[in-house]
């Protein structure tokens, strides 16, 4: 026997696990399909987004264990339209070994397009065997999607509860699509327009070599000032400095591959993850040379992720991020000497390191004596923020994010205690 509640919102475990002793616990397993108690949402369901109805079928170890025998659960109301569960609890033809199939059916005339999931809820009020699924088509009139192969029978045995299969819907209404076709709305052109100035040699009005040697000639990349002094003011410097305005600008210690992927980013394009991947260390070189500081967080972001830290090379990250001022990549190596203390301090001499590297070194052992809530509440505790923290707080606050671990902690607590007096 299968039986049915549905509801639009879900329910903590707690309040699902009283609801089941609430409802109608059978044995036996006749495959009939009773209507069950039911929990009326406040709204209609035809009228919200999101439902969710919870069938039980009962009995689920006395099911006959037939491959083709299929048990069906009473039918419920979701958007207008009628729908039930098939439960094949041996699987059905095309299923595999020891699988069990469930599908959900539809039962009215109307087609309907919907997002749905079922899983089996346990006694802890647990999710197994999640299966999602998003049909490209409508849902025509008794038409159903599913899985042959939703899950083993052995783990929806060890889930029942009191003996029953509990089975969870939920569905989501996707917005009808107008026969007419989507009104075109065309996007504001003037990113697209920057982007296409990108080396356009028709509206540049700075020419810059880059690379080039006795036997090479220099790579000619082609630009507008007017962008670079909004994106780059070193660059835009280098144009104001008493040249001619047909003399080209010799950069002579960035690599021309390089200056590319600069130039390109002041143009508003993305580098390509595999080339940032690749050449993380040169493109935080010529970002913070120039000051594009996104593009050079970004890149300092990257060459984290890809980087293992190590007692053999800790030193050598550890003075790089120091030079360049790269805070993150400093933070990961403290994080490194932290959770290897011992051993750091066994195979690594600090001999000749700055002692300001130290005060990082302290907020990282501060940092791990502190909950994750502690360190986030207020703002005296900025000096305890991990990087991507402080970066993100500044951010919001529209001040610069690039610098130290001290200069970015230092210009919060300024700007707040700005905000305190004038409060």
């Amino acid at each position: 026997r299968a039986t049915g509640t549905g509801q639009r919102a879900a329910l903590p475990p707690n309040r699902i696990m009283a609801s089941l002793m609430r409802w109608m616990i059978g044995l036996g397993g006749t495959g009939d399909a009773e209507e069950g108690e039911r929990e009326v949402p406040k709204e209609s369901p035809s009228e919200v987004q999101e439902w969710k109805t919870l069938i039980r079928f009962d009995g689920f170890l006395s099911l006959p264990p037939t491959e083709r025998y299929h048990v069906t659960s009473p039918e419920f109301a979701c958007f207008g339209r009628q729908w039930m569960l098939r439960l094949h609890p041996n699987g059905e033809e095309n299923s595999g070994d020891g699988m069990v199939a469930l599908y959900l059916v539809h039962l009215s005339e109307e087609s309907l397009r919907v997002q749905f999931s079922f899983c089996i809820r346990n006694s802890f009020g647990q999710n197994i065997g999640l299966v999602h699924l998003r049909p490209d088509e409508e849902l025509d009139a008794e038409g159903f999607w599913g899985s042959r192969n939703f899950i083993k029978r052995s783990v929806a045995v060890a889930s029942l509860v009191e003996g029953a299969l509990a089975i969870e819907v939920r569905m989501k209404r996707i917005a009808d699509v107008d026969p007419k076709g989507e009104i075109f709305i065309p996007q504001n052109p003037m990113c697209k327009n920057i982007h296409n100035k990108f080396m356009d040699e028709n509206s540049a009005d700075v020419v810059f070599e880059v690379g080039g040697g006795t036997a090479v000639s220099p790579a000619i990349f082609h630009a507008n000032s007017f962008i670079l002094k909004d994106c780059s003011q070193t660059l835009s410097d280098l144009c104001k400095l008493g040249r001619n305005i047909n003399e080209p600008i010799e950069i002579a210690d960035v690599k021309p591959g390089i200056f590319r992927h600069v130039l390109y980013y002041i143009y508003g394009g993305k580098v390509a993850d595999e080339d940032i991947k690749t050449y993380s260390k040169e493109i935080v070189e010529a970002a913070d040379k120039y000051g594009i500081v996104n593009l050079k967080l970004e890149a300092e972001a990257c060459l984290v992720k890809s980087t293992t830290i190590s007692t053999e090379n800790m030193i050598d990250h550890l003075l790089y991020a120091d030079a360049k001022n790269c805070a993150l990549l400093k933070e990961a190596v403290m994080d490194f000497i932290i959770e290897n203390g011992i051993e750091v301090a066994e195979r690594v001499s600090l001999k000749g390191v700055s002692s300001d590297l130290f005060e990082d070194l302290l907020a990282a052992v501060n940092r791990g004596k502190k909950s994750d809530a502690n360190s986030k509440e207020g703002e005296g505790t900025f000096g305890t923020m991990r990087i991507s923290d402080l970066r993100r707080k500044l951010d919001e606050r529209g001040l610069d994010i690039d610098g130290s671990r001290e200069s970015l902690v230092a210009a919060l607590e300024e700007h707040s205690g700005r905000c305190a007096n004038d409060g």
